[in-house]
């Protein structure tokens, strides 16, 4: 895990730091201005199940938070931070971003609760002056948020500071409200009143959730804390318990002081209408607007100065100034542009969706973090703080189904976003000075696949060349990289092998030359794994490649090679081909051509002995090069050699036949034989070719590696002056005559 660097600036406590802030946002707007609209909508029962299963959430994510915040140093950007160091930077920007915008908009969410109570209470202010109420509205919003700006700008600890008086204030409006009675007038619904109509259970939710999100507010100031595994978990657990237990009184409060539900629908403050001092709660909704707001206003800047420390978005948006330069203040003015723009949206209802959706994807991946931090097990995870790993993929799943019930559309285009983002960030190329788990995550997920795999028979339906290439060094044999790209390109597994001498052998160069073959074929946008492995000679080293490589079910089932022309080697070569035939591997013998080629070489040829096996792997192949954009514009040509004219319409007939039925993108050639030798008919009618598969001969049974060194001789001088040729030998476990539709007939 990475670790911030030693603590400077602000070293706040569990209570200012953490429960504070985070009780003061729960204690925000919705419970004094919503929370007797949502009442009015689902009713009692509806009301506390709405509470249970968002404080739920909140509070699977205050353990997972409690988890992770006890196995790492948390350093400054919250929830981006935590997420940055486990499932990545990537990850962490495609949360922290539209996590930014969704804090820098709760301001005005907050700022906007604050006017409406405001104009409730005293009207337009600005009515003498010829302001309509709605322009008023939003320029009290702006004025409110320059001045909450101004206090944040400038220092947190004075922000914090001023929330303890805003606590005070919250406390006894709450207890005006708990001894209050509605007196008869106040239960009177006015002749006039028009009742809206009932809003949906979701849509309520979607209202209400924003309000159990205080513990946003403490995570934003993880950077600042003092002891952030012991504040975040105990501050953030103890907020949650609060305002779950506040929230679950109050609605039962409510309905056995208002029993008639349409006056909850109509009455926007009937806390107020409740209280036994309404002046009270006027001020407990004030202090609460302005504590959340200003909660938010110093947790959004954090988070962008923790992308830009990051080079996520430009450093200079981190900059830091005040005490030991702890006042992101550039962030700070940025925050405020975004809520400033979010002031003129102005509607507490439309608002509040929005931010639920951001805050439940936030809270999911946290979740999730946790999660597999737990089911990976690895020896860095120990949590002081500990949680199974089955409780917090529980909170990541019920975020993700709260989002989808919520609005199916707005959390598709929430993923969509972070999607976005993440694909921009990866493309970046960012290097995180840190480590995280995804290495941990698809080790896991590759050892539940292996075990998988393990107890399944490869088929013929989904067979795929998984290849090993022994090809050197890429630069001098790139023809042979070329072929193994084309065919496994994004749909099979390709290692390139090279053959280290034992005497230059060092692990320190074996990781140089792993690193430098990664970066050249990245580059190059080649997908392969990389070996390097120490022999004597390149061809023991290749034997030994063939017998051992793999691990478990994930062997490879095609060996691909250059050939060679050095007689003193011939008899080691028949060796391997002897070996990978015995060891049930497929073999691809590429030999470059020693001729210029036609400017059209652009057709694949086929050529047909008789080897179902062989034809039927063949095909496979060629129809796996076809799909490379290399390729992709080549035709595919069958051929075969016949003695007779009688015998030629029948073959032609035969092939086409096969073409149709099986559905091969291919067109059938059959060729008299009119020279002596089969080779120099092939020579003749390939000549423009750009590649020509050939198909080998297996050993015999018994035969010695000296006269299938002989048979391999003269092969290769029989087929001098050709186009690339692509020798092929099934020898995989596979009927491939069923993986290209071949019957036996045929």
């Amino acid at each position: 895990m990475g670790e911030p660097a030693e603590k400077k600036g602000y070293s706040f406590g569990t209570f200012k730091g953490v429960y504070t802030p985070s009780v003061l946002t729960i204690f925000g707007v919705i419970m004094y201005l919503r929370f007797g609209w949502e009442l009015g909508n689902v009713g009692l029962y509806g009301t506390l199940l709405i509470v249970t299963m968002a404080t739920a959430i909140t509070f699977l994510t205050g353990l997972s938070i409690s988890a992770m915040a006890t196995n790492m140093k948390v350093g400054g950007g919250g929830a981006y931070y935590i997420i940055s160091r486990s499932l990545g930077l990537e990850a962490g920007a495609a949360i922290g971003l539209p996590l930014f915008f969704a804090r820098a908009i709760g301001v005005a969410f907050y700022i906007a609760g604050f006017t409406e109570a405001l104009m409730a209470l005293a009207g337009n202010p600005l009515a003498s002056l010829g302001v309509e109420p709605a322009l008023a509205s939003k320029l009290i919003s702006g004025a409110m948020l320059a001045l909450l700006t101004a206090l944040a700008y400038f220092s947190a600890d004075l922000a914090l500071k001023v929330q303890f008086v805003i606590f005070a204030a919250i406390a006894v409006s709450l207890v005006s409200f708990f001894m209050g009675a509605p007196s008869a007038e106040a239960l009177a619904i006015p002749p006039d009143a028009v009742i809206p109509p009932r809003a949906g259970f979701w849509v309520v939710f979607a209202v209400f959730f924003p309000a159990v999100t205080g513990i946003e507010a403490g995570l934003g100031l993880s950077g600042d804390l003092k002891d952030p595994a012991k504040a975040l978990p105990l501050g953030t657990l103890l907020a949650i318990a609060t305002g779950y237990l506040v929230y679950m009184v109050m609605p039962i409060f409510i309905s056995a002081k208002i029993p008639n539900t349409d006056l909850l629908l109509i009455d926007n403050n009937i806390m107020s209408t409740i209280a036994r001092w309404a002046p009270l709660v006027a001020l407990g909704v004030f202090a609460a607007s302005i504590s959340s707001a200003l909660g938010s206003l110093l947790g959004a800047p954090r988070t962008l100065q923790a992308l830009a420390l990051d080079r996520v978005i430009p450093r200079f948006i981190g900059k830091g100034y005040g005490k030991d330069n702890a006042d992101p203040r550039v962030a700070t003015a940025l925050s405020f542009i975004v809520a400033l723009a979010a002031v003129w949206l102005g509607d507490l209802n439309l608002i509040a969706p929005i931010l639920s959706m951001f805050f439940l994807l936030s809270y999911g991946l946290l979740n999730l973090s946790a999660g597999l931090e737990g089911l990976i097990e690895s020896p860095s995870w120990r949590p002081k703080f500990k949680v199974a790993s089955g409780v917090s993929l529980l909170g990541a799943a019920m975020c993700f189904a709260a989002m989808l019930m919520i609005d199916a559309g707005a959390t598709i285009l929430a993923i969509l976003v972070t999607g976005l983002v993440f694909y921009l960030v990866k493309r970046r190329r960012l290097n995180a000075h840190w480590a995280d788990m995804r290495y941990g995550i698809l080790t896991l997920l590759v050892r539940f696949a292996i075990h998988r795999l393990n107890k399944l028979k490869p088929d013929e339906r989904t067979w795929r060349p998984n290849i090993l290439a022994l090809s050197g060094s890429p630069k001098s044999r790139w023809h042979l990289v070329e072929m193994a790209h084309s065919l496994t390109r994004h749909s099979s597994a390709l290692t390139l092998a090279s053959v280290l001498p034992v005497e230059d052998w060092s692990a320190e160069k074996v990781h140089s030359m792993e690193a430098s073959m990664r970066d050249y074929l990245e580059k190059r946008e080649v997908d392969a794994m990389v070996k390097i492995f120490p022999s004597p000679d390149m061809l023991s080293g290749a034997r030994a490649l063939v017998r051992a490589y793999g691990y478990g079910p994930l062997t490879p089932n095609t060996i691909l090679l250059g050939d060679t022309e050095n007689r003193s080697n011939f008899a080691e070569f028949a060796e391997l081909i002897h070996l990978v035939y015995r060891t049930e591997r497929n073999l691809i013998m590429l030999r470059e051509s020693d001729v210029e080629n036609g400017v059209e070489a652009d057709e694949i040829h086929v050529w047909w002995g008789g080897n179902k096996d062989n034809i039927g792997l063949m095909l496979t192949l060629a129809y796996q090069i076809q799909k490379s954009p290399v390729w992709k514009q080549s035709k595919l040509i069958l051929k075969t050699i016949v003695d007779t004219e009688e015998e030629r319409e029948a073959a032609k007939e035969r092939l086409d036949q096969f073409i149709e039925e099986q559905r091969v993108p291919a067109t059938a050639d059959v060729l008299i034989k009119k020279l002596p030798s089969f080779y120099d008919i092939i020579r003749q009618s390939s000549s423009d070719a750009g590649l020509v598969f050939m198909g080998m001969r297996p050993p015999r049974e018994g035969e010695s590696n000296e006269d299938y060194a002989r048979y391999y001789g003269n092969l290769m001088e029989a087929t001098k002056e050709m186009p690339p040729l692509a020798f092929t030998l099934a020898a995989d476990a596979i009927e491939f005559r069923q993986v290209m539709g071949i019957s036996n007939s045929n």
